[in-house]
């Protein structure tokens, strides 16, 4: 680990030094997306590419994404390695090895080191995370597996390969995970010892769908961002980290555990078991207030009837519901028009170390946007209101600010 400590403190990459080792596989135009994407959150990438790499893709786009210069063998004049075998190593939180082919996975299980990426691997106490990418009979080789166990063993992080169409034209394992999700998983692993090492933290996210028949429902234009934001800072700063998810579209988080739920009633049984151990539960949730009496078994028929009348019971408020020895709560209000004054009147009794207001009819803040503006509303009637950010940016302070109960 480098004594870097994350310049931007909504970037859990910035100020870390990543070697990305880039080998021979069709999958290394992939990586120069990964590169641009973790220079993007702020980390400083040194590509390694082996022989064979380069037969796949040139070191002129690395170094225009980068700005680095690239590194292609041990005796380069122009290389850090050259100069100091393990400069890169030494430097080095992080290395990640996508695409790794059958071949450099054979090499690193038996400490070969007779290309940089060998020899940087071998020299490194920072976390090595490898991302296979072959066809499928190669990753389901037993020899290949074998070489992945050992390397798992040894502490090395795989992020397993996807299904689906590989170069030969086979349908199976062996896509290299997709560069975004990559990044993820290098967040994760640079995130275990963070500020909220150790805590375990329960998320609520999306909009609850309430049963009208079979075919429709009752739900709300909840996207999910919210909570899945707060989900994915909590795991970058170390937290154990379970997301209990309404219907959305959004993909399930990198290193957390995820509950999915339809209606309120589940998602009340499913935080309720998730949080009886936990330290934090933050209600980020769009939660229905209101579900039907009772579903119809079949579709409702709209025949020659102009008007349809629906009898409706209120559904739980699941914060006041859910408890635990050493529990934290945080609670969302979305409201429309005087946010932070609607949720002073809820303070007193949500039972919540704070309420994160916002105003879903501004501009930016509202459901879907990739942004919010927030006010945090104390029980002891003061306001914290925050600037429009990247809701990362809102989870972060949200965060913060949950920690100073936590400790």
């Amino acid at each position: 680990m480098s004594d870097n400590t994350a310049v931007d403190p909504y970037r859990s990459l910035d100020g870390r030094n990543v070697i990305l080792g880039v080998t021979g596989s069709i999958a290394a135009y992939k990586s120069a997306d990964l590169a641009s994407k973790l220079v993007q959150q702020g980390a400083t990438v040194d590509v390694v590419m082996t022989p064979s790499a380069k037969e796949f893709i040139g070191t002129a786009t690395f170094a225009g994404l980068t700005h680095r210069p690239v590194t292609t063998g041990l005796f380069e004049a122009n290389s850090d390695i050259a100069i100091d075998h393990v400069a890169l190593a030494l430097r080095a939180d992080a290395v990640v090895i996508a695409p790794a082919t059958a071949n450099s996975i054979a090499k690193l299980a038996f400490g070969l080191s007779d290309d940089p990426l060998g020899a940087a691997v071998l020299a490194t106490s920072a976390p090595v995370i490898v991302c296979p990418a072959m066809d499928a009979h190669m990753y389901d080789n037993a020899a290949t597996q074998a070489n992945i166990e050992t390397l798992r063993r040894r502490g090395v992080y795989i992020v397993e390969p996807a299904e689906g169409r590989l170069a030969s034209g086979l349908i199976g394992k062996g896509r290299m995970e997709e560069p975004a999700r990559i990044v993820e998983h290098v967040r994760w692993v640079l995130g275990r010892q963070g500020d909220l090492a150790g805590w375990k933290v329960v998320v609520s996210a999306g909009g609850t769908q309430e049963p009208l028949d079979p075919v429709r429902h009752i739900a709300n234009r909840s996207s999910g961002k919210m909570g899945y934001a707060v989900a994915a800072a909590a795991r970058d700063r170390g937290a154990l980290v379970t997301l209990v998810a309404g219907p959305t579209a959004l993909p399930d988080p990198v290193g957390v555990v995820v509950v999915h739920v339809v209606t309120a009633l589940d998602m009340r049984d499913a935080i309720a078991g998730a949080a009886k151990n936990a330290d934090l539960l933050v209600m980020a949730a769009a939660v229905a207030d209101f579900r039907p009496t009772e579903a119809a078994k079949e579709k409702i028929k709209k025949g020659s009837r102009e008007t349809v009348t629906l009898e409706l019971i209120r559904n739980p408020a699941i914060i006041s519901e859910v408890s635990g020895p050493k529990l934290i709560k945080v609670a969302f209000a979305a409201e429309t028009g005087e946010a932070a004054r609607k949720a002073r009147e809820k303070a007193h009794y949500l039972g919540a170390a704070f309420i994160v207001a916002n105003d879903v009819l501004e501009p930016g803040s509202g459901f879907g946007t990739d942004t919010n503006r927030v006010t945090f509303v104390y029980p002891d009637g003061t306001d914290e209101a925050l600037p429009l950010m990247d809701k990362l940016a809102v989870a972060h302070e949200l965060l913060t600010r949950a920690r100073k109960n936590l400790t």
